[in-house]
């Protein structure tokens, strides 16, 4: 295992919702992306989602209420919580989730990855 930059990573792609694997932790994922504008409603029943906001500003809509997160900021999403991340500009974001987390969680949308590319 070598540094990982997280620019250079980032620069390597410009598609968006699509996220990239840059490492694996103790059976976690550490995933890129870059967003913008509204994913879909979601949950991931038996997994945690972290959401850590590198570029932008990014809000996680919740059915009861929706959280903010700036630049240099995070938020863990708790298992079987429904969510709708939302980005008014781009944003750039690290995730870190378990291995076995799907992408839209139960639900299947044109958005859904089934594989993350690693970069």
């Amino acid at each position: 295992m070598s540094v990982i930059n997280l620019q250079e990573k980032l620069n390597l792609f410009s598609d968006r919702w699509s996220p990239k694997k840059i490492a694996e932790l103790n059976n976690q994922q550490i995933l890129l992306a870059k967003i913008k504008g509204e994913f879909v409603f979601h949950k991931h029943d038996h997994e945690d989602e972290l959401f850590m906001v590198l570029k932008g500003q990014l809000k996680i809509e919740l059915r009861d209420q929706t959280v903010t997160i700036n630049e240099g900021e995070f938020y863990v999403v708790p298992k079987g919580v429904e969510h709708k991340p939302i980005a008014e500009e781009e944003v750039h974001i690290m995730l870190f989730e378990p291995l076995s987390t799907k992408h839209t969680g139960d639900v299947v949308a044109d958005i859904t990855v089934e594989t993350y590319e690693s970069i």
